[in-house]
């Protein structure tokens, strides 16, 4: 069985694993020989050429450094400042600062150059994530011929705010050296195809040869969770502690849940403010429910993080200043992370999951929460119709979260929704998250980069090939 070469922006380190990529592909690279390749986390002045490698609980990574301009360039600026808001619809967070991709390049120009001597000629190679799209071609340049395949976490864009990207032929064109390209959702693999089906010519040099996609394969794989995992958690010691932890605190209300990083994409003004509407329009849930809000700080160097960390204590203050009472205030803002243990224990407590992404690749809380609930008193998923997760979960409460009165009537409807429809529904949802478990989405994406692959067009997996546009 060829070895796994499992590429990210960053390697995992010790502790309990917190981004949904590391708790996704921690258990696939430790059931198959391979390593795990990425950036250390370090910079340094002058980085070695070489990669080194170490054992983190159980698993082989091999790490390099980066200097500091170079990280600044490829990583706040084109990776988070160009493409993070651009594949998110969000040009206007975007800061088009074109130089930034000359950094980008370098970095995975070093990324492929340390990978080089490491792979034997029938690896699979698997790079995840936007940060890493040339990292193909520049492979590709060095000679590699192992079949390569790329993972999307984030969505596609639609071809508008891809022409916005600089560089954005460039990029397509670095798709094309990938055997197969995978993202979370349907309406990405749409989008990706409505540009390689209608590329336009660059305004400057007249036509350009078109970029051929007709040997990449393009589908959808819906990355998941381990729904049964997550439900042996939630009952374990320290869900059991948290629980009770949050009982004290809130006695008999009811609680409403978000679990977020702090990001813009993420809605979370959006969500606070659904909140004060449902409090302000229903005086009877007053006392009677409790909103607990938990965004870890990410990418807190970021101007436009930092402003919506701004905006929403502001609206938190807001909400508490409007409503709160001497022995009742109505909602708890976290900004640290918890282990998934502590997690599991806030999911099987909340009697909602609001989830509401204005913008989201899949959203594994969503996958989470589900996995958590009790099946004889199981809570209400809110999911934004937005997130990848929502073509897999139509049985949640689907909501425009831009519509913040309909997420507040939205809320209402859960919390008054009766024991049986909310079984139903959740039984559905956890059918949904088990046939979507991330072993199944792992070994499908690497079962179909494996070489011999057969590609014939099936109806029920809606697999899509992209002819030629050359």
């Amino acid at each position: 069985m060829s070895r796994i070469v499992n590429i990210s922006n960053r390697t995992p380190g010790k502790g309990p694993a917190a981004g949904g990529l590391a708790v996704a592909l921690r258990k696939v690279l430790g059931e198959r020989e391979g390593f795990w390749f990425g950036w250390s986390g370090k910079l340094t002045d002058q980085p070695a050429k070489e990669a080194r490698f170490e054992e983190v609980e159980g698993l082989r990574i091999a790490q390099i450094d980066l200097t500091r301009e170079d990280h600044h360039a490829y990583y706040a600026g084109f990776s988070n400042s160009i493409l993070w808001p651009s594949f998110h619809l969000r040009l206007d967070l975007a800061t088009m600062e074109s130089h930034w991709y000359e950094g980008y390049r370098r970095v995975n120009q070093q990324f492929a150059q340390a990978l080089l001597p490491l792979l034997k000629p029938d690896d699979l190679i698997w790079v995840h994530d936007y940060h890493l799209i040339p990292l193909a071609s520049e492979l590709r340049r060095l000679g590699v011929r192992n079949r390569i395949g790329f993972y999307l976490h984030i969505p596609f864009p639609t071809p508008d705010a891809l022409y916005a990207i600089p560089h954005h032929a460039d990029l397509m064109r670095d798709l094309s050296r990938y055997d197969l390209v995978g993202m979370q959702a349907r309406r990405d693999v749409a989008a990706f195809t409505e540009f390689a089906e209608h590329q336009e010519p660059s305004t400057f040099g007249g036509q350009v040869d078109a970029i051929d996609f007709s040997r990449t394969e393009i589908d959808a794989f819906p990355i998941g969770s381990d729904p049964d995992a997550f439900a042996r958690l939630a009952v374990s010691p320290a869900a059991t502690r948290m629980i009770h932890r949050m009982k004290r605190a809130i006695g008999e209300q009811r609680l409403i849940l978000g679990v977020d990083r702090l990001d813009y994409s993420k809605g979370l003004p959006q969500r606070v403010e659904a909140y004060e509407k449902l409090l302000a329009n229903n005086a009877r849930l007053r006392r009677n429910v409790h909103l607990l809000q938990v965004a870890p700080p990410s990418r807190d160097t970021i101007r436009e993080y930092q402003e919506t960390s701004d905006t929403l204590d502001a609206m938190c203050g807001r909400v508490m200043g409007h409503f709160a009472e001497p022995d009742w205030q109505p909602l708890t803002y976290v900004k640290r992370a918890y282990g998934q243990p502590s997690l599991a224990g806030l999911y099987r407590l909340a009697r909602v999951g609001l989830v509401t992404p204005l913008r989201d690749g899949m959203n594994l809380v969503a996958h989470e929460f589900i996995g958590a609930q009790n099946p004889d008193d199981p809570g209400v998923l809110i999911l934004s119709r937005f997130a990848g997760a929502a073509e897999i979960f139509p049985e949640a409460l689907l909501v425009n979260p831009f519509d913040t009165d309909e997420t507040a009537e939205a809320l209402r409807m859960a919390l008054d929704m009766p024991l049986e429809e909310r079984r139903q529904r959740w039984q559905a949802l956890m059918e949904a998250a088990r046939a979507h478990n991330v072993d199944d989405w792992a070994i499908s994406f690497l079962d179909r980069l494996a070489p011999g692959t057969t590609r014939k067009a099936s109806a029920t997996r809606d697999i899509l090939y992209l002819a030629s546009v050359a």
